[in-house]
């Protein structure tokens, strides 16, 4: 993403205001040629709130009955996105009554007043592909009870936006935003008289970035599981609205659907939400099972790797742990020090989970939720295991850089389960430290153990850990294993301090305990969820200790309560020799 004052960003934006302006002198469409059954999922609830004049966008809350939304005075340019891309509509349509009814007719057609010459901050190649889906897929709704008048305005904006965006599809930014772009070129072609010449060409548009963007694992550049999930949701719409059209897909495509499934199927916690890391949230409630449903895929993977994440799962409990470098350079703008965190769900209820994306909360917020402090990991001496570096272009480019270069994992069976283990080079830089995690699940689901070792390994790694050691007057590198914890999700210590309960919601009594000379404690944490108004106030467990030598162990173990001693079954086991 773009600063959005820079000269190549104001040159593009005018750009996009030429070719709209242009595109209102083209002859219009007259009517449908078929309209694509509706595939976007609103909230009832939302749409409620909407009809109220309670307008909750991009994490801002605007209270202002009785106003158009085209006449609010919005926070930020991320709340403006929103309303002019009218995903808004699924939740009026989520409703159905005659008021949401007629309140998206006024706020279309106002939109058609307002903006439909070309104006205004709607016209990018993003926007006006998922406002074209939505306008498509509401038609019906819209177009009830108008006169011809009326019907003619609307199809002569659906015409305009058409032209506009078979000119400017190239000028989004590669991935979703593309991915929206030519999907609505792709529905409108399909939908509206006189415009199916724009489909064959974004149908092969497509097909080229599905071999840009979607790798031989069904991941993208990103790792972002959210994302993939939007991507994966846009190229079903697609294929079903050609596959309803008689019109055939490309074959990478739908290589592109087959390979995906799977991997968001491993992704997907036991709840039924997506891990959440490198800016990506749990996903719209019930997108994820009717893009799954449309796809018509029914492959899975085997518990491994998955876009760069390992999954472990036993019985009702699901773990997925980050096990790659975050992505770096231009592709990094949102990616996570998260290497080596992990999230745990047990049934329908998060356990231990990773603060999340702050970018919906401001600028000091989506700087903390990207560091390693704010993931279930262990950090050092107060570092991220990668660092965000300067871009010179606003906050909203700053890239990771000096992330772990060295990811090496293992997935192998155990006597009782399945055991993870890997390690990351992100703290030998700058103390000299690999940090090393085995986890270890059963397969009944009823108990984790975990071991984190901070080890220097090689000489100049025990040199750059002994210089550390020296500026810290040999008082040891302090460090934290950090377990972030749903909201829903209440801890206290107990044992003479020995042992954390940690209660859900569902009744379940989880225990945390260690074996590590670390202190416990239970902290404050937050938890940064899209669609709120503000972070919500959560708890995490804290290990704090000191590394003093080239090799620290910390183990720790989860189980249920009934399980609490199968859970320290690693803890007094026969101690390794960690200096080789």
């Amino acid at each position: 993403m773009f600063n959005p004052d820079s000269l190549s960003a104001r040159y593009t934006r005018a750009m996009h205001r030429f070719h709209a302006r242009l595109s209102t002198r083209a002859r219009p469409a007259t009517a449908f040629t078929s309209t694509p059954e509706p595939r976007t999922i609103g909230v009832f609830a939302k749409g409620r709130q909407l009809l109220a004049g309670n307008f909750l966008f991009a994490g801002h809350l605007v209270v202002a009955p009785e106003t158009s939304i085209w006449d609010l005075d919005t926070p930020d340019p991320e709340f403006e996105e929103d309303l002019h891309g009218f995903a808004w509509l699924d939740d009026f349509a989520a409703v159905g009554d005659t008021p949401c009814r007629e309140k998206a007719q006024l706020w279309v057609w106002r939109w058609i007043d307002r903006y439909g010459k070309g104006d205004g901050p709607g016209w990018t190649p993003d926007l006006t592909g998922r406002r074209l889906i939505r306008w498509i897929n509401h038609a019906m709704l819209l177009l009830q009870r108008q006169d011809k008048d009326q019907q003619a305005r609307f199809y002569r904006s659906l015409a305009q936006q058409t032209i506009f965006l078979s000119r400017r599809w190239h000028r989004a930014q590669p991935g979703l935003q593309r991915f929206e772009a030519l999907t609505g070129l792709i529905y409108a072609g399909l939908a509206l008289e006189g415009m199916g010449k724009h489909v064959k060409p974004a149908v092969k548009a497509l097909g080229r970035e599905c071999q840009a963007r979607i790798d031989a694992e069904g991941g993208m550049p990103s790792r972002n599981p959210e994302e993939l999930l939007e991507v994966f949701t846009l190229l079903t719409w697609a294929s079903a609205a050609l596959t309803d059209a008689d019109q055939p897909l490309t074959a990478p495509h739908q290589v592109a659907i087959e390979r995906i499934a799977p991997t968001l199927r491993t992704l997907r916690h036991s709840d039924g939400g997506l891990a959440r890391f490198h800016g990506g949230g749990r996903g719209l409630e019930g997108r994820l099972d009717t893009a799954l449903a449309a796809s018509d895929v029914k492959s899975r993977q085997a518990d491994g790797l998955a876009m760069g994440f390992a999954r472990l799962s036993g019985g009702r409990t699901s773990v997925i742990v980050d096990a790659s470098s975050p992505t770096i350079g231009e592709e990094s703008q949102n990616a996570h020090a998260s290497t080596l965190a992990f999230e745990m769900t047990s049934g329908r209820r998060p356990v231990i989970v990773n603060c999340g994306s702050g970018v919906s909360f401001g600028e000091d917020w989506r700087r903390a939720g990207r560091a390693t402090p704010s993931h279930s990991t262990v950090a050092l001496d107060g570092f991220s295991s990668a660092r965000l570096g300067e871009s010179g272009r606003g906050w909203r480019d700053e890239q990771l850089i000096d992330a772990p270069r060295e990811v090496p994992i293992q997935m192998s069976p155990v006597a009782d389960g399945i055991r993870f283990e890997g390690g990351h080079d992100g703290f030998v830089a700058t103390h000299g430290l690999t940090h090393a995690r085995t986890l270890e699940l059963t397969f009944d689901g009823r108990g984790l153990a975990g071991e984190d070792l901070l080890l220097a390994l090689q000489d100049n790694a025990k040199r750059q850990f002994d210089r550390v050691m020296d500026a810290k007057k040999l008082q040891g590198i302090p460090y934290q294993a950090r377990f972030h914890l749903h909201p829903d999700a209440s801890a206290e210590i107990d044992m003479g301090g020995a042992a954390v309960s940690v209660a859900l919601k569902s009744g379940e009594i989880w225990i945390f305990r260690h074996d590590s000379g670390a202190h416990l404690s239970v902290e404050p944490s937050v938890y940064l969820e899209k669609g709120r108004l503000k972070p919500r106030a959560a708890k995490q467990i804290v290990l704090s200790g000191v590394a003093m030598e080239y090799a620290t162990r910390i183990r720790w173990s989860l189980a249920k309560a009934q399980d609490s001693a199968m859970a320290i079954r690693d803890l007094h086991r026969e101690e390794l020799d960690l200096t080789h």
